[in-house]
């Protein structure tokens, strides 16, 4: 079972809010099309998406309109050309490299410190950092539902977002729909900046509440 339709399971086992769960699915989205080059199935779900009239909503309308034209063997020649590459591809999805300059560096560090105190841990099946884009949009998810353990309260999720997603996810989405290789990708990009911006200030709107009350 894909994870989406897990922590959407996840989710509907625990009581999390629907609207959470559609957060949750948002995060596995794009997370599973920034891992890997998507196969014909994950293209076919992209073209088949339906948006509303908000920002975001006409975003994932392209998306689906560019999917509904895309080839798996086109997209996967894009993906290597954007985050593969000979040596490098064109962008360098890692916190560690949009906050230092370099792989591998303090912000690694400190997510696994984060990642242990949460019961997160790397696939053995993978082999990137933990800081790259797509893992941190699949623990996101994963946090928001409590795939490994209880969901987290909102207060651990804007933890979790602010130390290590919205000082750079931002950008970088913003650099990938602005990429010279992007096609396919661009339109991913617009979601995933949209989105970041929809979370960055829900939690910080949580944040005052809190203090409001507080």
């Amino acid at each position: 079972m894909p994870a989406t339709e897990l922590d959407r399971a996840a989710g509907e086992d625990r009581g999390v809010a629907e609207e959470d769960r559609l957060r949750a699915d948002l995060y596995n989205f794009l997370g599973a099309i920034l891992a890997r080059p998507p196969d014909a199935f994950l293209i076919e779900q992209c073209a088949g998406l339906l948006g509303d009239d908000s920002e975001l909503g006409q975003a994932i309308d392209r998306l689906a309109g560019v999917a509904r034209l895309a080839r798996p063997e086109t997209v996967e020649r894009e993906f290597n050309r954007l985050f593969i590459g000979l040596g490098r591809g064109e962008l360098l999805p890692y916190a560690s490299y949009y906050l230092t300059g370099f792989l591998n560096e303090k912000p690694l560090a400190r997510l696994r410190r984060d990642m242990i105190a949460l019961g997160l841990a790397r696939a053995e099946s993978v082999f990137e950092p933990e800081d790259n884009i797509a893992s941190l949009m699949e623990m996101m998810g994963a946090l928001i539902v409590g795939r490994f353990g209880p969901p987290a309260g909102l207060g651990t999720q804007r933890d979790f977002f602010n130390g290590h997603i919205a000082p750079w996810a931002g950008l970088f989405y913003t650099d990938l729909e602005a990429a010279k290789e992007a096609v396919f990708y661009a339109p991913v990009g617009t979601v995933g900046r949209l989105f970041m911006a929809i979370e960055t200030e829900a939690f910080r709107m949580s944040g005052t509440a809190g203090d409001a009350r507080g």
